[in-house]
């Protein structure tokens, strides 16, 4: 197949990009290195059947040609983090709504086979069922949450107005090489290995028993595949590793002393996918156990020797208006 990647320089674009490839596929990927980094498509470069373009995804007219041609479209370009989109909202609008319409529109016209929207699990916010079926209310907490979720209608919408074959993937806690290495308060996998590297206490916040559905990259990039390849549409799926795993539990694994922090507003106790649906109609299952992936970070840590080292003075400077806008 000829497969088109948005934020394919991305963490789990560049994955999925790989995986691909490896597969057989011819892959183009879009990016504007806006978050997404060379060096994660850098031994890619140089294979046959992959090309590179760099260009932002909410210009409509500028990424039309791109998408002449495909026949698989995987949406994953999207800012992220909760912090920013509190601080920026109408940057999170353009690129995840307006980018969303634009990527859509494009492989409407193109006529392509399949289009692959990466969703995200914020949209559930704080569930009332665990484990979490699709058919959950959403509710988000914040304006990535909440343009992720946007950007999910849009493509349902043009699924069922002009039939176009969409699949929408709802990504939980996602990890694993590759992940952002600098830049805003993140990813807690990030934070705990800048710290180790830096033989710094691991910032936990609250007991450390609340516990999320960490799913390792590689067996996302295997549900995209998955979900291009099968005959389904119009459907959203759950995309977890099967359990959910506490913070403590993370702390154990890496090895290291801890401080905690202040328990923060808009945080579920609990992130984990009911992954029945995907199981059974995507025909995909998690192969990377919790102990292997962390394992597999560890041997990848030098990766984050450049990356900000949070202490608790900074990360309270960086959410204070996370607590501003979101305590009620």
């Amino acid at each position: 197949m000829k497969a088109l990647v948005t934020g394919g320089a991305g963490f789990i674009g560049s994955h999925l990009a790989e995986l691909l490839l490896n597969e057989g596929h011819t892959v183009s990927v879009l990016d504007n290195i806006s978050t997404g980094r060379l060096d994660n498509i850098g031994s890619l470069r140089e294979r046959p059947g992959f090309s590179f373009h760099q260009v932002d995804v909410a210009e409509a007219e500028a990424i039309r040609p791109f998408f002449q041609g495909a026949d698989w479209v995987f949406h994953l370009a999207a800012l992220a983090d909760i912090v920013p989109s509190i601080q920026r909202p109408l940057e999170y609008h353009r690129a995840n709504v307006d980018g969303t319409v634009a990527v859509v529109e494009a492989a409407r016209l193109a006529g392509v086979k399949r289009f692959v929207y990466a969703a995200s699990s914020s949209c559930y916010g704080i569930p009332d069922v665990l484990p979490t079926p699709e058919t959950a209310e959403i509710r988000p907490q914040y304006p990535y949450a909440l343009t992720k979720a946007l950007g999910e209608r849009i493509v349902l919408h043009w699924g069922q107005v002009y039939r176009l074959p969409v699949v929408s993937l709802r990504l939980f806690n996602v990890y694993g090489p590759r992940s952002r290495t600098s830049g805003t308060y993140g990813a807690v996998f990030g934070v705990f290995l800048a710290q180790k590297l830096n033989r710094k206490p691991f910032t936990v916040v609250g007991d450390g028993r609340q516990t999320r559905d960490f799913t390792f990259v590689t067996d996302v990039a295997k549900a995209f595949v998955a979900a291009a390849a099968s005959s389904v549409q119009q459907e959203i799926f759950n995309i977890g590793s099967g359990s959910t795993y506490s913070v403590n539990r993370l702390v154990e694994l890496l090895g290291g002393p801890v401080v905690h922090l202040p328990k923060r507003p808009g945080e579920p106790d609990c992130t984990f996918a009911d992954i029945t649906k995907s199981r059974t109609q995507l025909h995909w299952k998690p192969d990377v156990s919790f102990e292997d992936g962390v394992a597999r970070m560890l041997t990848v840590i030098e990766d984050w020797r450049s990356a900000p080292v949070w202490t608790p003075e900074s990360i309270a400077d960086a959410t204070r208006g996370w607590f501003q806008y979101l305590t009620r």
